[in-house]
């Protein structure tokens, strides 16, 4: 791995630390103006040759003139746990991630191992044969195949029998599928900063490019077209990596928000804790007759009684529903387990539980916060209450110790981890 370039300077996310000797260039400078890096890492020029540097929920490196920046996760072991944590949320192959010691020339960061899982599934793919699918092709033939298309053959060849424009489908490896993979490996072939990987990038590249020579394009289109189902499931890992690749870390509506950022490769914790918990949860309840809904928007709850419509939606993260009745979860990747609970989210959940928390056993509603904490930590119990003491709704903090997940998930049982977070969860 190559030692050029700016000397990385590190912190935890949702640190902020001032380092010395470090000025912004002009470049970094309209590169900051920009307000690309605003929601992720946020520096401030101090005087002396000093810079602040404040991190949110984001990990992952920024790579300036000046130096670069490396956020590193307060919760997890490290970068590899991060890997752990999107390979489980996304659904991975079941195989053991690489280890670090495959790769060469001191620490890796999060931009290296995505590289690294990228080129382990190309090269998966390419073992197995990569897929082909029917496309539709419209082309000018001698004979006609497929369907004549009347209207471009008179527009473009009246007169001509000997030319006929046609509609057909091709069998081809040409498709969205391949064409994400190549262009990851693409990059990864010339941004890597391993020696092995961009070895090993450029031949899976190569072959890539031989069945599927069209560019993808938009990225966050291709994968927003995606439909999985049993002929190309098995490219469903291998796409999350070279979205995350592709966009910087930046997967609209799967791990991160926000503007590409070529300058940044960030991975946004708090969705990834989401959709983590989403997969924890609904691993937990199959076959426990609960329904495990993500992002159900429900209008009906906030009303305009004057114009009699709905006034806004509820939008929980989660909602189980079955025989117990139905419970809001919240989750939220926060510091939890060191401070109070935010009077937002008291707020928030309180809000959830009452209008679409229901017990069978007719007990006060409840909401339940899943947020990271170390083992042994006790969770918040909060109870709303009238002046009269009538308790109206109850709300339950749930810790979950990441390390400890992530480390039983790769052991011999890692259906316990899943099964404990629900039983905790519906109480």
């Amino acid at each position: 791995m190559g030692s050029d370039g700016p000397v990385p300077f590190e912190l935890t996310e949702y640190a902020t630390r001032v380092f010395d000797g470090v000025r912004l260039t002009d470049s970094d400078r309209r590169l900051l103006d920009e307000g690309s890096l605003d929601a992720r890492l946020r520096l401030r020029q101090l005087r002396g040759g000093r810079l602040e540097v404040t991190a949110a929920q984001y990990v992952g490196t920024v790579r300036l003139e000046a130096a670069e920046f490396r956020v590193v996760p307060k919760y997890l072991g490290g970068e590899l746990d991060v890997l752990r944590m999107l390979d489980h949320a996304g659904g991975g192959v079941p195989a053991p991630l690489p280890a670090v010691q495959t790769l060469t020339g001191g620490r890796p960061h999060l931009r290296d191992l995505v590289c690294l899982m990228v080129v382990e599934h190309g090269e998966r793919l390419l073992r197995h044969g990569v897929m082909r699918d029917y496309v539709t092709v419209e082309d000018d033939l001698r004979v006609v195949r497929g369907r004549l298309l009347p209207d471009r053959q008179l527009l473009r060849h009246h007169g001509r029998p000997d030319v006929l424009a046609c509609r057909f489908e091709e069998h081809e490896a040409d498709v969205v599928e391949n064409r994400l993979c190549a262009a990851a490996l693409a990059l990864t072939a010339r941004t890597a900063r391993d020696d092995g990987v961009r070895a090993r990038a450029r031949r899976a590249a190569g072959l890539f490019a031989g069945h599927a020579p069209t560019p993808v394009g938009d990225v966050r289109a291709a994968l927003a077209s995606l439909a999985y189902h049993r002929h190309n499931e098995h490219y469903r890992s291998a796409h999350v990596w070279a979205g995350l690749l592709l966009t910087g870390g930046g997967v609209d509506g799967l791990f991160a928000a926000g503007p590409l950022v070529s300058h940044a490769f960030m991975v946004d914790m708090n969705a990834l804790f989401e959709s983590f918990v989403t997969r924890l949860l609904k691993d937990g309840a199959a076959g426990s007759g609960t329904r495990v809904e993500s992002q159900t928007s429900h209008a009906s709850v906030l009303f305009d009684e004057r114009r009699r419509r709905g006034y806004g939606t509820a939008r929980p993260d989660l909602l189980l529903s079955g025989r117990g009745g139905r419970l809001p979860v919240d989750v939220k990747y926060k510091l939890y387990g060191e401070r109070k609970l935010a009077p937002q989210d008291l707020y928030q959940a309180s809000f959830y539980a009452q209008a679409l928390g229901l017990r069978a056993d007719g007990g006060p509603p409840e909401c339940v916060l899943v947020h990271p904490a170390p083992a042994g930590t006790e969770g918040a119990r909060v109870a709303v209450r009238t002046l009269e003491e009538a308790v109206t709704a109850r709300i339950r903090a749930v810790p979950l110790d990441l390390r400890a997940a992530l480390a039983e998930l790769g052991g011999p049982d890692p259906r316990a981890v899943p099964a404990r977070l629900f039983r905790e969860v519906t109480g």
